[in-house]
């Protein structure tokens, strides 16, 4: 009897202390959060890089596009100041990862060696893969096959998922790395390269604005992206809450109203340096 009473309260002791310790755990990781700290602080700081028309600068030198209105209605619904943090997109996640910035809002493809470094969210936008072309160089390129070859030149941005879609659609092509996109735009309207690859819609953007010389082989893309906010690794409760943000305003109608206004055309350009 003695025996049996002992082991009961045994087991009692050990399913408190394990009951105190979850508990405990809780606490730590919602006190450590970024979510918590970003409340706190009073601001959410955002890593991004130069994308058009998904985050740029206009002729006062303010940061405009897509990117930049789901940070800034992001922060403004947490009640909190928006930071952007300009980040070279080859080393975006590393600076993510060393305390930076807060998380990635920079049309960043979910894609599964970026998902062993970080966590993302629910997607709150889809991209796909588009290819511009030299008029000269590229003659008679009709197709995405025409440009697997050796001797063609194909300019991607470093560290992005284009310059993996070039890759893995475009084995056979010589591939240019570069930092920035107007390097990929420099190169190519000077002839240099035959074609950048990069995510839809800039692409099209540039055989419409200079149409001498530049041209689309093809107005359809050839993948197909889901597009998410980037963040470390063991922050369940900002996971949550970024994923519960992204499906209210996509139920709202913002996110799609967003992306119409900025990808459905160029009514914003007048406004870019």
């Amino acid at each position: 009897m003695k025996r049996t009473l002992l082991m009961t309260l045994v087991l009692l002791l050990v399913a408190m202390t394990g009951m105190t310790y979850a508990a405990s755990t809780r606490q730590q990781l919602t006190a450590e959060s970024t979510i918590e700290r970003v409340i706190k602080k009073g601001v959410l700081r955002v890593g991004m890089d130069i994308f058009q028309p998904w985050a740029m600068k206009d002729k006062n030198g303010k940061l405009i596009g897509f990117e930049i209105d789901v940070a800034t209605r992001l922060a403004k619904d947490l009640g909190v100041k928006v930071e952007f943090v300009p980040t070279a997109w080859s080393g975006i996640i590393p600076a993510l990862l060393t305390g930076k910035f807060d998380v990635i809002i920079g049309g960043m493809g979910i894609t599964p060696e970026r998902t062993l470094k970080v966590n993302f969210t629910v997607p709150y936008d889809y991209s796909g893969m588009s290819l511009v072309a030299h008029r000269q160089k590229a003659a008679g390129f009709t197709q995405l096959a025409d440009f697997n070859k050796q001797e063609v030149e194909i300019a991607v941005k470093l560290g992005t998922t284009a310059a993996a879609s070039a890759k893995k659609y475009l084995p056979n092509a010589t591939l240019r790395m570069f930092d920035n996109e107007t390097q990929l735009y420099q190169e190519l309207r000077n002839g240099r390269v035959h074609a950048v690859v990069e995510n839809a819609p800039r692409p099209a953007f540039e055989a419409a604005d200079y149409k001498e010389t530049l041209f689309l082989p093809f107005t359809e893309t050839f993948t197909r992206e889901p597009m998410a906010f980037a963040l470390p690794k063991g922050d369940p409760d900002t996971l949550a809450c970024f994923n519960s943000w992204i499906t209210l305003v996509q139920l709202e109608g913002w996110l799609q109203e967003r992306h119409d206004y900025w990808f459905g055309g160029k009514d914003w350009a007048s406004q870019v340096q």
